[in-house]
């Protein structure tokens, strides 16, 4: 038999990286009007994560700070304090946290960069260093 035949449909039960879950998340409580319940956001994924696999995503985004909680009576409810970018700008500096070369890893990673995408950096930094008083 098959798994289709089985009543299994691969396509629900695909495994998903904890990146791809995180940013499922995070998206569904940037779309919330205010601060919303894990059962909220397990709906709002259509309910194929279980509500345990939810609360994990939630408290790992919390221990890296792109997004808050509340307690409102015995529950905890969620806020998003961040986007996408900064899920991976927080990645990009636990790599670099974790190396102990940090200015080769720097140089390594702005070697490989694209014309276009260095431009954006340098702008970057331009700006940022303007608005500093060093």
């Amino acid at each position: 038999m098959t798994d289709t035949e089985h009543g299994r449909d691969e396509s629900r039960h695909r495994r998903r990286g904890q990146g791809e879950l995180e940013a499922l998340v995070l998206a569904s409580l940037r779309e919330a009007d205010e601060a919303v319940s894990a059962t909220w956001v397990q709906e709002r994924l259509g309910g194929d994560l279980a509500y345990t696999t939810v609360i994990t995503i939630l408290t790992r985004l919390l221990a890296k700070g792109v997004v808050s909680r509340e307690r409102v009576g015995r529950l905890f409810v969620w806020t998003s304090g961040s986007d996408e970018a900064g899920l991976a700008a927080h990645k990009m500096r636990k790599v670099l946290d974790g190396e102990r070369d940090r200015e080769a890893v720097l140089a390594s990673f702005v070697t490989a960069l694209s014309t276009e995408d260095e431009k954006v950096l340098r702008d970057l930094l331009r700006d940022t260093s303007a608005g500093r008083e060093d």
